[in-house]
Order: structure tokens, then C-alpha cells, then sequence
């Protein structure tokens, strides 16, 4: 029993070692369940916000302009992730909801798959040397479509629903598209002489950062979150949906490059727990709103896990380097 322990305590230890991000936002959701007072003050004065924003804005550094050339040629893609999110995994969420008891917590659930892709998918589709432009496209067209569809989606689901999409638009202005423009434009001004050696420093600074950001972001999600035995039920509802996602989004990237398949996973099995929430809470009431903190932490786990596992496959894989950006690695 003992022999038994200690090598389950090794391999976690193996595991942890060969995945640092994972092991940082493991620590972290462990700080967020112990340490709720600080973390609930930062919360509540736009702490989650700014960091999405400085995830957005690391991201964006290291997206050369050659990606976004990639980008335009990969539109039936993001599309097909795009329509996905918008007809699959509401149905996957009002599918795991039913596994819940009606009320509050079912509502929360099944509002889980009509949220758009996760701002953090952006930054972990970067980590995981995927095409963090691509990734950057579906959570555009995802977030667009999620105003628009939201409450129509809500009202034929649930029988009710009273969504205004106007908090939603001005939220994602300041926290996605401001970083994300100011990220490009600083890389555009990078002189194509100096492009090899800025995307390895940008590339390393990025990654520590989103890192750091990923892992500040866990515990302040999990400060939010209220177990109780209440809550196995929408755990496995939750967990049900992940996997549901997930396998959608390795159907989408099915036969595509590397680059691509990574954006296309992580954004997919991805939702924003953040606009998740506020649905919930305008179309049903707060108390709705709180399965989504527990879904907030398991997404930024499994997206942080899944991104150094397809790190490490990528780095069995034929390096790609693109003509006309010298020096651009896969997904940089």
C-alpha cells in the first residue's frame, strides 16, 4: 500500500515537473478555496477584468503579422467554430443541465454553452504553440454571435429570458479589443530586421506573463466558488460538458496543421465563465450565476493542462518556418 502511494506521489510529481503551468494553476485554485477575503476584494474592483486584459495584450505581442495572413486563408474553420458554438454546445449544456435538479443551479448550467470562447483561450492557444490568431478570430466571431443569439437562444431553451447585450459589448471593448489592437500594432512596429530576435524575446516574455496572469486569474475564480454537497451533481454536469466541447473541438480541427487544430480545441472546449455568469444572472437571477465560478476553474485547469500537453507534441512535430517572416515559430 505503501510502494503504492509513493509511486502515484512520484508520478504527480513527474507529471507537475513536465507541466509547470499546470502545476502553478493547481497551487493557485488551492490559494483561491483557503484565501477568499483579499481575492474577493480584488474581484470586486475589476481584478478578473484586468486580468484579461493583460492576457489579451501579452498575446497579441506575439502574433506576427505572417498570422494573420494565415488567418484570412483559415476562415471556413473559424467559421465552423464559430457556428458550433452557437448550435452544439448550447444544445451540449441544456443536454448536462437536465443531469441537474431544477432550479437556480440548472439554469446556471445551461448557460454554460452559450457564453463565447474563453479570453484566456487566446492566451493558452499560445502556450500551447497553436495559432494564437486564429484563436483570437473565433473568440471574435463567437463573442459577436453571443450578443446577438443570446437571449433568442435563452428565450427557446429555458422559456424565458431578459438579456441585454449592451454591458456584454462595452466589457469586451475594454478588455478584448483594446489589448488585443494595441498588442498588434506594437508587433507591426517591430522592424522586420529586428523580427527574429523581438519574437524570441516577446515569445518568452509572453509566455511568463500569461503564465502568471492564468494562474492569478484561478485563484480569484475560485475565492467565488461555494462547495457543497448540492454541487456534485452540477460538478458532473460541468464535467460533462467539457468533455463534450472538447471532443467538438478536436472534430473541428480534424486533418488541419498543428497551429490550428490547438486554436481550434482550446476555443471550443473553452467558454467564458465571466459572460456565462452575467447571462445567467440577467435571465434567471444571481443565484444562477453560481455554478459558473466552479466551471471557471475547471475550464482554466484543462486549458492549462491541454496546453502543455499539446506543447510538448508539438515539439515532436517538423518545425514550420514561415517565408516571409523569418525566424516565426508555430503558433508564435
Amino acid at each position: 500500500m505503501t510502494a503504492t502511494v509513493t509511486g502515484a506521489l512520484t508520478r504527480a510529481r513527474d507529471l507537475l515537473g513536465a507541466y509547470p503551468e499546470l502545476a502553478a494553476v493547481l497551487v493557485a485554485a488551492v490559494v483561491g478555496l483557503s484565501v477568499r477575503r483579499p481575492l474577493a476584494w480584488l474581484t470586486a474592483h475589476q481584478g478578473i477584468n484586468v486580468l484579461l486584459a493583460v492576457l489579451v495584450l501579452a498575446t497579441a505581442v506575439t502574433i506576427v503579422p505572417a498570422a494573420l495572413g494565415r488567418l484570412a486563408r483559415g476562415w471556413r474553420r473559424i467559421l465552423a467554430a464559430v457556428l458550433a458554438g452557437v448550435t452544439v454546445l448550447p444544445a451540449a449544456s441544456w443536454a448536462a443541465a437536465q443531469l441537474v435538479p431544477a432550479g437556480p443551479l440548472r439554469d446556471g448550467v445551461l448557460t454554460a454553452g452559450l457564453a463565447p470562447c474563453e479570453i484566456a483561450s487566446v492566451a493558452t492557444t499560445a502556450l500551447a504553440g497553436g495559432e494564437a490568431a486564429v484563436a483570437a478570430g473565433v473568440l471574435i466571431g463567437s463573442t459577436l454571435v453571443t450578443v446577438a443569439l443570446a437571449a433568442p437562444i435563452l428565450t427557446l431553451e429555458a422559456g424565458r429570458g431578459h438579456f441585454s447585450p449592451g454591458g456584454v459589448i462595452a466589457n469586451l471593448a475594454l478588455v478584448v479589443a483594446l489589448p488585443l489592437a494595441a498588442g498588434l500594432a506594437l508587433r507591426c512596429l517591430v522592424p522586420a530586421t529586428r523580427r527574429r530576435l523581438a519574437t524570441d524575446r516577446a515569445t518568452a516574455a509572453a509566455s511568463r506573463t500569461a503564465v502568471i496572469a492564468v494562474a492569478a486569474l484561478v485563484a480569484l475564480v475560485a475565492a467565488e466558488v461555494r462547495l457543497s454537497a448540492g454541487y456534485a451533481a452540477v460538478a458532473g454536469a460541468l464535467a460533462l460538458f467539457l468533455v463534450v466541447s472538447a471532443a467538438a473541438g478536436r472534430l473541428l480541427g480534424a486533418g488541419s496543421a498543428h497551429g490550428t487544430r490547438s486554436a481550434l480545441l482550446l476555443t471550443t472546449s473553452m467558454r467564458d465563465f465571466a459572460i456565462a455568469a452575467a447571462l445567467a444572472a440577467a435571465a434567471f437571477g444571481p443565484q444562477a450565476a453560481a455554478p459558473l465560478g466552479l466551471y471557471g476553474v475547471a475550464v482554466l485547469v484543462w486549458g492549462t493542462a491541454a496546453a502543455g500537453v499539446l506543447r510538448a507534441r508539438a515539439g515532436r512535430e517538423p518545425a514550420q518556418v514561415t517565408p516571409a517572416d523569418p525566424g516565426t515559430r508555430p503558433g508564435s
